[in-house]
């Protein structure tokens, strides 16, 4: 249907009480700090230049993992082509028995490469087809500065990413419950083992909830964390950083003071109202299908735009798509969601009934 798009603009200015801003840093040679839901860039350095970044591949490994899964308690029998990879290790046996769960934890928490190869050979059959695979999802996650060559992390010049693409994949395993849950788990006992994880920041960081450390002499220390405060979540990246703990509490410190999230609409919310041609009922509420939040510093205003369509035909149910909401900052979206109909609305049959006894002179 055509929109005639009734548009209304209003400003919001953030007045809620906040610190100023102030100076931060990191001692990386890449940088990022991150808002998870909106993807809004609060700090950043060297984002988009490729570097290694060590283990923290293993957040891609167990993305695709979970992904493709049909059941993560299925047990994995251990081959011995499997292993033999250098660096850490959860020190799995030919022959031995556990489930994709147990190795995903042992992938995340402990970092065994071992571990990584089983997970991948169990879920593609090859290293080299769970590869394709990584590359695959790298590229629908929008990961354009990025190519991986195992599911480890170990050195290669075609196994590179960049802080920011790193930030993006940290979103899509935030998204995905399992593989949050396991990156935010402190320890656990799998079997005969207890993994404890590597991540520091679980226990350093105020709200931390993962998410993967990383570390080759070439690549030096690497880091992918989130927190969670107040609702509002964000993501740091850190690679070639050795006081990485320490940057990754500053950074989150100054990024949930000065950018804290704005409310600009709760789900359900009234935006407007749309007619509704057919029916007795003459308009319908326009509700917002979504929460809204943007993380806004003192000062920063946006625009909100709500643009509806010029009316809707009955019958329709509740829920129907009938508009959007649309919030702007210099000029760019920067957040939207969906208007919906509030209530739905029944054909008036009426109408045609009454046209048809006047036009033959009945009661």
């Amino acid at each position: 249907m055509k929109k005639l798009t009734v548009v209304l603009a209003a400003a919001l200015l953030l007045s809620a009480a906040c610190p100023p801003a102030y100076g931060v840093g990191s001692h990386a040679s890449s940088a990022i700090l991150m808002d998870a839901s909106s993807g809004r860039v609060l700090y950043e350095h060297n984002i988009h230049q490729p570097r290694l970044i060590a283990s923290t591949t293993k957040l891609l490994t167990a993305l695709v993992a979970v992904e493709e899964a049909g059941d993560l308690d299925e047990v994995v029998s251990v081959k011995g082509e499997w292993l033999g990879s250098e660096g850490s290790s959860i020190y799995l046996k030919a022959g031995e028995e556990i489930t994709l769960r147990g190795l995903l934890y042992g992938l995340l928490l402990q970092s065994g490469n071992d571990a990584a190869m089983a997970v991948a050979c169990h879920t593609a059959g090859s290293e080299a087809d769970f590869v394709a695979m990584m590359n695959q999802k790298a590229a629908e996650l929008g990961m354009k500065n990025s190519s991986f060559a195992n599911p480890s992390g170990l050195n290669d010049d075609n196994h590179y990413s960049t802080a920011y693409d790193m930030a993006l994949l940290a979103q899509a395993c935030l998204k995905n419950e399992t593989v949050a849950e396991i990156c935010a788990t402190r320890s656990v006992t799998i079997g005969s083992r207890t993994f404890v994880n590597h991540n520091k920041l679980l226990w350093r960081c105020e709200g931390c909830v993962g998410m993967k450390t990383g570390f080759t002499e070439k690549a030096g220390r690497t880091l992918v964390s989130a927190a969670t405060r107040d609702g509002q979540t964000l993501i740091c990246v850190t690679l070639n950083d050795g006081d990485d703990w320490n940057d990754h509490c500053k950074l989150m410190d100054y990024g949930f003071q000065t950018y804290p999230r704005q409310g600009l609409c709760k789900k359900g919310e009234t935006l407007g109202a749309v007619a509704v041609r057919g029916s007795l009922i003459p308009s319908v509420a326009a509700v917002a299908a979504d929460e809204v939040g943007y993380p806004l510093k003192e000062g920063e205003a946006l625009t909100m735009e709500v643009k509806l369509d010029s009316s809707v035909q009955a019958p329709f149910a509740p829920g129907t798509p009938i508009g959007e909401a649309v919030w702007k900052k210099d000029g760019e979206i920067v957040a939207r969601t969906d208007l919906a109909a509030q209530n739905g609305a029944q054909l008036d049959v009426r109408e045609p009934l009454d046209w048809w006894q006047r036009l033959w002179g009945a009661a």
